[in-house]
Parts: C-alpha cells; structure tokens; sequence
C-alpha cells in the first residue's frame, strides 16, 4: 500500500532527487516527454535539503521507497533557486478572487513528481489533498508553475483542483500559473 506523508529523513531526500534526475527533460526522450510530461528545473542535493528544512517535503512511499513527492517551497527558501525566486515574483503580481496574491498567505509547490510505474494511480491527487490538509491552516492557496508544453501536468493538476491563473516566461520558455484553494481559504 502506497503512503503519503511527509519527508522525514535524508534518505527521503536523496531518493528525491534520484527521481527527480530519472524524470528531467534532458533526460528522457520527446517522445516520453509528450506522453510522460517531464520535470524542468534542477535543484541540488543542497538546495533539496535547505526545502526540507523549511517545510518538509510531500511524499509517496511504497515501503521504504519514495515514489512520488511534491516540494513544499515557503518564503524562505524563496532566493534559492532562480525559477523559484522568478515563480514567486510572479505570484506576488497575481491577483485572484480581486486581491494582490501578495498580500496573502501561499505557499508553492516547488515540484511534483510521480515515478513512471506508479503513474495513473491518483498520487497526485493524494499528495494535493495531503498538501492541502499539512498547510492548513497557514496558508489559504497551493500555488506552481507548469511548463506549457507539459500537457499532461497540466491536465493532472487541473483534475486536482488547481486553475490556471496566469502565465509567466523564465529561461525562454513559457509557464502556466497555476492556484488551488486549501481548507483555509474555503
């Protein structure tokens, strides 16, 4: 039986980031990408772990072995990364429901994904909603960016709740933002 929890140990942390170098776009096929969908940025080991500090890290485990996760990215890890940085300076300039999203409490999800063979599972939804259950009641929205030609991440997220909210450009690609609602703002 799959679990998902919270990251809790460093080898949590390094089997991220091996699912995360198995899933990058450079990595695998066009083909793969188009089907599979693809993982854009690369983070280090380091930067993984300054994350799981800050907030430890959605994951799903079957057993021992993580097979899924969704980063937590809070303020604080906010100038570690420059696609991080970037996303949440784009946030910062939404609006939704008629208010500045930086005037209200987020928290991004810095990157999702699901290892290949357990696709098709509902993982993401299960890791959104626990998402959303372990931010409440911080937080009011669960925000991050999809690479427009990652159709199927799109498609996995908006079944999961999320809309798109508006878009925003960063190493010349093209990136939907996009928002879900946490129990705190229901």
């Amino acid at each position: 039986m799959i679990e998902v929890t919270r990251a809790s140990s460093m080898e949590d942390i390094l089997q991220m980031k091996a699912l995360q170098s198995q899933n990058l776009r450079q990595n695998i096929s066009d083909e793969e990408a188009r089907a599979q969908g693809f993982l854009t940025a690369t983070y280090s080991e380091a930067y993984f772990k300054e994350m799981h500090d800050a907030a430890p890290a959605i994951v799903a485990k079957d057993g021992d072995r993580v097979v899924g996760y969704a980063l937590v990215a809070t303020q604080a890890v906010r100038q570690g990364h420059d696609l991080v940085e970037g996303l949440f300076n784009s946030i910062d300039e939404c609006m939704y429901d008629g208010k500045l999203l930086s005037a209200q409490k987020y928290v991004v999800v810095g990157q999702l994904c699901v290892a290949k063979e357990y696709r098709g599972m509902q993982l993401v939804d299960r890791m959104y909603q626990h998402f959303a259950e372990s931010m409440y009641p911080g937080y009011q929205y669960v925000v991050t960016d999809v690479d427009v030609d990652n159709t199927r991440s799109l498609r996995a997220h908006e079944r999961s709740g999320f809309e798109v909210i508006g878009t925003l450009e960063y190493g010349g690609k093209k990136w939907n933002i996009v928002l879900k609602k946490t129990h705190a703002a229901l």
